[in-house]
């Protein structure tokens, strides 16, 4: 008899449908083991693939496993509050006086449930941060396409490494078409996920919606078959380690996905001196995935 597990996709840093970042969830994934759920993800061609399952940890709610086309990551931003959203939404979590725990590859991740502004934020694992290489510098930015004196990138690590930098506004990262194999090779090189690249707003800068943005995200990640994710949690988590670095710790919105059509929303803050990243998520598409 073909056995069957309840999936969700669920559209991430959106309160609309097909206008954020989707991550398929499989519910109930104990009995898989790394090559299924590989074989999965690879199936689904999502930036990611999570599996939930029963939590070994103390303390946790339930324990996710993610996975892109091509290998396992330990965390990944927009994964982790899409996923939360599906354990809540199927009754598999419940949040306890609004936080929830998330056991992953990188550890306990913790999860803020905002349910009546429709939002979810997680706190973002310690990062580490490295210069990237003086002779790197000029190869990101041409591959990239910027004209003029390279940002400072630097290499930061929340699970995921992301090379990140800072653009003078975001007029000039909207119009940035990279070239992808060459920011392939350089990740390949660097043992990276990509490049994420953030940018101011104008001041008093408002979305087609009223909403006040701040920051502009865009992130490439060639070398993981993504020549230019969405909306990306870690990216975005990368750019709030390196704008509070700079002692910048306002709270802000980001946007992201307006090169690809999509109308991304982050929101960061934060709360006792550590950084979280949040948004809504809304479900695209629910059903069964046959598994054997």
């Amino acid at each position: 008899m073909s056995r069957f597990l309840p999936f969700l996709q669920v559209d991430v840093f959106t309160d609309r449908p097909f206008l954020g970042n989707p991550v398929a969830v499989v519910l109930d994934a104990d009995r898989l083991d790394a090559a299924a759920m590989q074989r999965i993800a690879r199936w689904t061609n999502l930036s990611e693939t999570t599996f939930v399952t029963r939590p070994s940890a103390a303390g946790a709610d339930y324990a996710l496993r993610i996975f892109t086309p091509d290998r396992e990551l330990p965390f990944a931003g927009h994964p982790t509050l899409g996923s939360a959203h599906a354990v809540l939404a199927t009754g598999r979590a419940q949040a306890r006086q609004g936080r929830l725990v998330q056991q992953c590859g990188a550890g306990l991740v913790v999860l803020r449930d905002e349910p009546e502004a429709g939002l979810r934020h997680f706190q973002v694992p310690p990062a580490r941060t490295a210069p990237v290489p003086d002779r790197e510098l000029g190869p990101i930015a041409e591959a990239l396409g910027i004209d003029g004196e390279a940002p400072r990138f630097e290499a930061i690590d929340v699970g995921p490494v992301w090379i990140t930098g800072e653009l003078p506004d975001a007029a000039t990262l909207g119009g940035l078409r990279p070239d992808s194999a060459a920011l392939a090779a350089i990740s390949r090189r660097l043992g990276v996920t990509g490049v994420t690249l953030h940018a101011p707003w104008p001041a008093g800068h408002r979305d087609a919606r009223g909403r006040p943005v701040s920051v502009a995200v865009r992130s490439f990640a060639p070398a993981a078959g993504i020549d230019e994710d969405p909306v990306c949690g870690s990216g975005n988590a990368c750019v709030a380690v390196q704008r509070g670095a700079g002692g910048r710790r306002e709270a802000y919105c980001a946007s992201q996905g307006e090169a690809l059509g999509r109308d991304g929303r982050i929101v960061v803050a934060w709360r006792d001196g550590r950084i979280e990243v949040g948004g809504a998520s809304i479900v695209c598409v629910e059903g069964r995935l046959r598994v054997d």
